[in-house]
């Protein structure tokens, strides 16, 4: 065995608590290099009287590592523990004082997880996990009212530019609610919606006020009462990291230099404040000018915005934030934030925008969730011919082992957003690719998200192309595509086993690029088949039971001789099912 690439830690995302009675233990091994992981576990004071073993199962696996993974239930709250590590006639012992080749006596040197305190406990919204979210781009999404048209706004459907105009706003949004519930979605990530000078809103001006162009503060608040009364819940978008150079402070910095009282609220590196050689003398976002960076660290600015932060919550019944370039603002103020959040909202849903490995912020005590860039990548490659099922496999289970189950069960997934290319245009306009894309973002872990109008096959490439208008004509629809976006959206509604099972990969194999898992509860067992191929292809898998059916026809399945085999068309799907019998 290969003792270099044994790894546990008694914390973060290696040994935590799932729940106040439950705690989650890690372990990661060469591949293929152990038969067993056992965790000898007891209590450290009556380890004779507590002591119990518990064998680990092996819950993913990347082109490195098996990782290993079980949940205890210490009966006092408190778990003492280490592991025995198997192949072949060979033990080793895992340690928080090394490694071992015989037991250590109990319990000196073991790892400890000293006590489950339950304020201590990483909570997420439940109602995330049954969340279905939509993605609006309030400008792009439909014209209620053409009376707050900006000047120069063009002819709904144009070519989208960097800073064009073509008048959506929120009664747009609310005449088409009903359209969101027919398709089926329950909760909606509106993109920024207060006063800024572009039409995208990522500059704001006043936090406080909903954008002229868009309506007032209390439209918002209907088009937030009206999705409550449809189920739909409501998540904005929080600008936090910089604003707009029209900022009230900003421009009192700007004409006051280092005496305005609003100096420190900004990062000035040199006064005057002004653009020099290309290079803003202040820090901003990227390098534009025209959005100054918060000193989040400034008590007057953390209040200033943690009170919009809460401002929101109440005056609309907020449900969600979606935090903007969140991994450049201060983990001290996202600490106070989720203080300020669920303090006013239990139930909020905190989602930053990061786009790579984000534990820092997911242990409790800042988000709930990120934007799963990675995700979308991952999946993409692979639906799109650049990944066989081996490598898939190793991609998603490396992801899966970022985090802890709590946020794996919210991971905000999406396969495009405003900053990328459509799904489509990705998929290189083969429905067959999206779909089979779309299917394993419904049938896999974590909150899916849709960008408005992929469902009615909306082209684009990256920002500005991807960010068009909304298509509302039924004979510019793609009806067939949206018909699937609503069956697929069912069927996960309909079924927790697809929202909370465990997740596996029953066939993932080297230079095949079709792929079989499973998503199964204690009630529901569900099997996905995915040919990624341009041929007819049948796959095989073993399977004993006679019970299958299939979920989208509810026609019987039958394996022959203890082998289940799906005969699928080129870039094909099948989604099995089978009930379970209570244990």
């Amino acid at each position: 065995m290969l003792l270099e690439a044994m790894y546990h830690v008694p914390r973060d995302k290696w040994a935590y608590a799932y729940n106040p009675s439950t705690i989650h233990l890690r372990v990661r091994t060469k591949r293929n290099d152990v038969q067993y992981v056992t965790a000898l576990t007891g209590d450290k004071y009556d380890w004779n009287g507590t002591y119990k073993e518990i064998q680990l199962e092996k819950a993913a696996s990347d082109s490195m590592f098996d990782y290993w993974e079980t949940a205890v239930k210490p009966k006092f709250k408190r778990l003492t523990y280490i592991f025995r590590i198997t192949a072949g006639t060979e033990n080793i012992y895992l340690a928080d004082n090394g490694i071992h080749y015989a037991q250590p006596y109990p319990t000196g040197g073991y790892y400890e997880f000293s006590y489950i305190h339950e304020i201590d406990v990483f909570k997420v919204p439940e109602w995330a996990k049954e969340a279905v979210f939509y993605q609006i781009m309030t400008e792009r999404f439909a014209n209620g009212n053409p009376d707050l048209n900006p000047e120069g706004t063009q002819e709904w459907g144009g070519r989208p530019e960097l800073d064009n105009y073509f008048g959506g706003d929120l009664q747009g949004v609310l005449n088409h609610l009903d359209d969101l519930t027919k398709l089926g979605v329950n909760a909606i990530y509106f993109t920024p919606l207060f006063q800024a000078n572009s039409y995208h809103k990522y500059d704001t001006v006043d936090y406080k006020k909903v954008d002229p162009h868009f309506g007032d503060n209390e439209l918002l608040k209907e088009v937030a009462e009206q999705c409550h009364r449809r189920g739909i819940r409501v998540m904005l978008d929080a600008v936090f990291n910089h604003c707009s150079e029209d900022f009230p402070p900003f421009q009192d910095v700007l004409k006051n230099g280092k005496n305005s009282k609003y100096a420190d609220w900004f990062h000035i590196n040199e006064y005057p404040v002004q653009i020099k050689d290309g290079i803003p003398t202040y820090d901003t976002f990227g390098f534009y000018g025209n959005m100054p960076k918060f000193n989040t660290a400034n008590p007057e600015v953390k209040d200033y915005l943690l009170d919009v932060a809460e401002y929101w919550i109440k005056e609309i019944k907020l449900d969600g934030w979606r935090l903007d370039v969140a991994n450049e603002v201060d983990n001290h103020f996202w600490r106070d934030f989720r203080k300020v959040v669920k303090t006013a909202n239990p139930e909020a849903y905190i989602v930053g925008e990061v786009w790579s490995d984000s534990l820092t912020w997911l242990m409790g005590d800042q988000f709930d969730s990120v934007m799963n860039y990675p995700f979308a990548d991952k999946v993409l490659e692979f639906f799109c011919g650049s990944m066989d099922g081996y490598n898939f496999a190793n991609e998603m289970g490396s992801l899966i082992m970022r985090y802890p189950q709590q946020t794996n069960e919210v991971i905000f997934n999406m396969l495009c957003s405003h900053d990328t290319p459509r799904l489509l245009t990705r998929a290189g306009e083969d429905k067959r690719r999206l779909k089979l894309s779309v299917v394993f973002l419904f049938t896999y872990i974590g909150t899916p998200c849709i960008f408005y109008g992929d469902e009615v096959g909306i082209r684009g490439e990256g920002d500005p192309d991807c960010r068009k208008c909304m298509q509302w004509d039924p004979a510019k629809q793609d009806q067939e595509l949206y018909d699937f976006y609503r069956l697929m959206i069912d069927l996960r509604k309909s079924n927790e086993a697809l929202r909370k099972g465990r997740f596996r990969f029953l066939k993932a194999d080297h230079n095949d690029p079709c792929i079989i898992y499973e998503r199964m509860d204690d009630t529901l067992h569900f099997t996905v088949w995915m040919n990624n191929t341009p041929q007819e292809r049948t796959l095989s898998h073993p399977m004993e039971t006679m019970d299958w059916k299939d979920a989208l026809t509810e026609d019987a399945v039958v394996p022959t001789n203890g082998m289940m085999n799906i005969k699928l068309d080129p870039y094909g799907y099948r989604i099995l099912y089978r009930q379970l019998e209570p244990s």
